[in-house]
């Protein structure tokens, strides 16, 4: 069997407790629950090392700074975060999208913890982390998956057309498969994990 290290095992653990904890009713909150079932079953892992943007560099620590929250699953979430974090390598969206602003390309970084391009390779359940930069507005997207999302800073979403909103930090949205959203961040960055769970089978 697989084995994870103790500090992405750590991570997951945090990142149950603080999506379980404030996931919406309905299928937000089973979509959670399936999600976190699945990854109790460990896949294979990466090799390599981590790999930052000049986005991560100027915005990163700032935005997952565990000293600002003074919610426990949260601070617990950031910490178990930035331990991993080195292992990342962080991307680019590679099309910009509808509504993409001018410095939208160099203004925002994701990264996956779990997932095709993750530290641990799996196709079933994508958990990852987008960081955008002051005043950049993250382009109109949509996919098939269903993806609930935790908010850790500031930050305004918009959902099939909809008026801009802010959860608020620790607030969560879900997205329906194939609803078109966005983001966009204030005077602050936005950071937010993003859960995704895809029906494709999983690759062991």
């Amino acid at each position: 069997m697989t084995e994870r290290s103790m500090e992405l095992q750590a991570f997951i653990d945090a990142a149950a407790m603080a999506f379980a904890g404030r996931a919406g009713e309905g299928r937000s909150q089973a979509s959670v629950s399936e999600c976190f079932a699945a990854l109790a079953r460990p896949r294979g892992m990466a090799s390599g090392a981590g790999e930052r943007l000049p986005t991560c560099e100027r915005y990163l620590d700032m935005a997952t700074d565990p000293d600002r929250l003074d919610d426990e699953d949260l601070v617990r979430l950031a910490v178990a975060f930035r331990r991993i974090e080195p292992a990342l390598v962080w991307g680019r969206r590679s099309v910009r999208g509808l509504n993409a602003e001018e410095g939208f390309t160099d203004g925002h970084a994701n990264a996956m913890v779990l997932g095709p391009s993750g530290i641990e390779r799996r196709t079933d359940v994508w958990l990852g982390v987008s960081l955008v930069a002051p005043h950049v507005r993250y382009p109109d997207h949509d996919h098939p998956p269903e993806e609930t999302y935790l908010v850790m800073t500031s930050g305004e979403f918009m959902q099939e057309g909809g008026p801009w909103f802010e959860p608020g930090t620790g607030g969560s949205l879900y997205n329906r498969p194939g609803s078109l959203h966005a983001m966009r961040a204030g005077s602050e960055p936005l950071f937010a994990f993003w859960l995704l769970q895809s029906r494709a089978p999983d690759v062991a």
